[in-house]
């Protein structure tokens, strides 16, 4: 079953049991899907729907952090909920010593040398983890694999 499939499915189960904020944050996903459809004139695969939970979640992170230095412990808790359904569609990430030992492979493979390659290592790492690894962790590995 695909990705968007089992999203559809996830929301009827959700219609179906009356699970208003899992509802709603599936809703959201699927309007997102559906935006970049129309926009692109494209049909979504797997990769490109977990490119858009991952910026969901980023949203919602962002969110979190600004909510919380407001005081606004409410939206803080509907934002967590809505990251962690999303959350739920994402592949298992990689820990931080996967992502290093993947970095420094791709580090050897390329040949890069230091600071100066950092965005032909960065579009390397970038197809090959998305969807696995934050992208921010990545960063600072690949930074750290080219200072050294």
């Amino acid at each position: 079953m695909s990705l968007k499939d089992q999203i559809t499915e996830d929301m009827k189960t959700a219609m179906r049991a009356k699970d208003s904020g899992r509802l709603g944050t599936i809703r959201l996903l699927q309007a997102a899907m559906k935006q970049k459809e129309v926009d692109e004139r494209i049909t979504l695969d797997d990769a490109a729907i977990v490119s858009i939970i991952d910026k969901l979640v980023k949203q919602r992170k962002d969110s979190i952090e600004a909510f919380t230095k407001a005081g606004r412990q409410d939206l803080v808790d509907q934002e967590a909920a809505e990251m962690q359904v999303l959350q739920a569609y994402l592949p298992a990430r990689l820990s931080a010593d996967e992502i290093t030992a993947e970095v420094k492979a791709i580090v050897a493979e390329l040949g890069a040398t230091g600071p100066g390659d950092m965005g032909k290592v960065m579009g390397a790492v970038k197809t090959r983890l998305a969807g696995k690894a934050d992208m921010g962790a990545v960063s600072a590995a690949v930074k750290a694999a080219l200072a050294a």
